[in-house]
């Protein structure tokens, strides 16, 4: 009998530490683009897309972050792309109601003038 009750509490202790899968459904969900501007683009046609783009995380409620910055890598790897903006969502249905938002939308309708170039990875942060 103390010989069943230990495995029980042992197998019980070992299910509350064990990871729980819906650890993997509650990661945020990250969409990181990086632009590479076409050359004839001016600095304040640049500048009107970084503002625009930062409006986005007040207009679009699944976003849950957003950072952005230029390229400051000393490794010469850019390949042309100076933008890199990381928008942040709860889950992968956050990302899928930004995508046809009309706020959206509109920013890639004022975006595409000036742009060459965009690199786009999704991922699930760990």
């Amino acid at each position: 009998m103390k010989t069943t009750l230990l495995a029980l509490a042992l197998i019980i202790a070992a299910m509350s530490s064990a990871p729980a899968d819906h650890h993997k459904n509650s990661s945020p969900y990250r969409h990181v683009v990086c632009f590479k501007f076409k050359d004839d683009a001016s600095k304040k046609q640049v500048a009107e897309i970084e503002q625009a783009f930062g409006k986005l995380s007040k207009q679009v409620d699944t976003i849950t972050g957003y950072e952005w910055g230029t390229n400051v890598s000393p490794e010469n790897h850019a390949q042309g792309f100076t933008h890199c903006f990381i928008v942040s969502f709860k889950d992968k249905k956050g990302l899928d109601a930004y995508l046809p938002h009309k706020a959206h939308k509109a920013f890639v309708e004022k975006l595409l003038p000036s742009l060459d170039k965009v690199f786009v990875i999704d991922f699930v942060a760990k």
